[in-house]
């Protein structure tokens, strides 16, 4: 009877990998790569970018420099939303904007307090967004970006480039995360490899499709869009933020959610900026945009050239980064929990399984068909490693690795049944948010 379990497992496992590598958007393949733009335009829009920062003043030096010295043909200004750090971030952020000139582009502004019903990140991005408000001529375009990411140099002028020449409302970017040392070059990929899976990106970038995601680390979309959506309010209670806004957006082909006349961003002029803003379109400000982005169009790749500069040098540190949204990924459902791991065990621990069990008591069927179900998990799991710059050994380990997310995701759970959920750098979000 076992044996005959062993090979109905096997084959079932083996038949879901068939299906994943040749019906699941190709997601494996890490083919949506976004390329480096030097193109001109007739007219580069106006960007404001937007840089959440919370403790961040080791990071600071890398990280704002590489935006101050972008190469941007077009208006390009800056506002970094200082939320409640206490390590002097506001200061460094400051000195690097003298130290490079350019004190007149940036603008640094400390975050009011926290909101019921918001998260940090969120309601910091949003008291940003309402500081342009203020300006003479809003900016066509905003670039979110998180405070540790490294950007290459032609990031904003090829993001933006990308997004004119491809008609998309919204453009974002997977960066390169840290992959130096052992549980990094371990557990990174994999992290991207589940993404991709959960999300394919040709699904994302396919305008027929329902599918949609966005990396929170680099995000670029247009101030119409993000107007009609209702703005950052509308998405304040998501921890998975970065998705809840990419759904949002594309939403808006379907004419789904779509929040134009009751967007926050319209609100009458006499109110705070900071609560009620006005409309984000001027009467008198001509966007020199060269073609209008055609209505939740959006874009979602892998880079070589911007990084993230957050070290993830311990399992602790990348136990934690997932256990803080992995069951807020799952609606905080214990059905969805208990799926998801049975089937992390079925797709990913059962072919090696069977493969070495099979083989050890002679039962060849088992050991092969589990062989073979391992060698086609493998050889899914080769570009990402690749990508990574990784030993083709790491391809072989993605069973075990899989074991370390499933706990990862189990213990998810148990913190937010100890009411110890959604923790990040001080803050502990409650289930009413996500």
């Amino acid at each position: 009877m076992s044996i005959e379990i062993g090979l109905w497992l096997s084959v079932l496992s083996l038949t879901i990998w068939i299906v994943l590598v040749s019906f699941w958007g190709q997601f494996w393949r890490c083919n949506q790569q976004f390329t480096r733009q030097e193109t001109d335009l007739p007219m580069f829009p106006s960007v404001c970018v937007v840089v959440p920062a919370r403790n961040e003043a080791d990071v600071l030096p890398i990280s704002l420099r590489s935006l101050l010295t972008q190469d941007y043909p077009g208006s390009l200004s800056f506002v970094l939303v200082d939320d409640g750090s206490t390590d002097g971030t506001a200061s460094v952020a400051f000195n690097i904007a003298q130290e490079l000139n350019k004190s007149d582009q940036l603008k640094v502004l400390s975050a009011e307090p926290l909101p019921s019903g918001w998260t940090g990140k969120l309601w910091a991005l949003h008291q940003g967004i309402q500081y342009t408000q203020t300006l003479k001529e809003p900016p066509d375009y905003f670039l979110l970006s998180d405070a540790d990411i490294e950007h290459d140099a032609l990031n904003v002028r090829s993001l933006v480039v990308k997004a004119q020449q491809e008609n998309l409302e919204l453009v974002s970017l997977m960066v390169k995360l840290r992959c130096e040392h052992f549980w990094e070059k371990l557990l990174i990929p994999a992290f991207v490899f589940f993404f991709q899976k959960l999300y394919p990106f040709p699904w994302v970038n396919d305008p027929t499709k329902p599918t949609a995601a966005a990396a929170g680390g680099c995000i670029l979309i247009s101030r119409e869009a993000l107007n009609e959506i209702g703005g950052i309010e509308s998405i304040r209670t998501a921890l998975i933020d970065d998705c809840t806004l990419a759904q949002a957006v594309k939403k808006r082909r379907l004419g789904i959610g779509d929040k134009g006349e009751h967007s926050i961003l319209s609100s009458p002029t006499h109110h705070s900026p900071l609560t009620t803003p006005p409309q984000m379109s001027s009467p008198t400000h001509h966007s020199p945009l060269t073609t209008p982005p055609k209505k939740g169009r959006i874009w979602l790749g892998l880079t070589h050239s911007t990084y993230s500069l957050r070290p993830y040098t311990s399992l602790e540190t990348i136990w934690n980064m997932v256990a803080r949204t992995a069951f807020t990924q799952l609606h905080y459902s214990l059905g969805m929990l208990i799926v998801t791991l049975f089937g992390m065990i079925l797709v990913y621990m059962v072919p090696p399984l069977c493969a070495i069990t099979g083989a050890i008591a002679g039962n060849w069927i088992v050991a092969i068909v589990g062989l073979f179900g391992w060698l086609l998990m493998s050889y899914a799991y080769f570009p990402t490693v690749k990508f990574y710059s990784c030993s083709p050994l790491f391809a072989f380990c993605l069973s075990a690795i899989a074991f370390l997310y499933t706990l990862m995701t189990l213990d998810s759970a148990l913190r937010h049944w100890q009411k110890r959920g959604g923790a990040w750098k001080g803050r502990v979000y409650s289930e009413t948010l996500g």
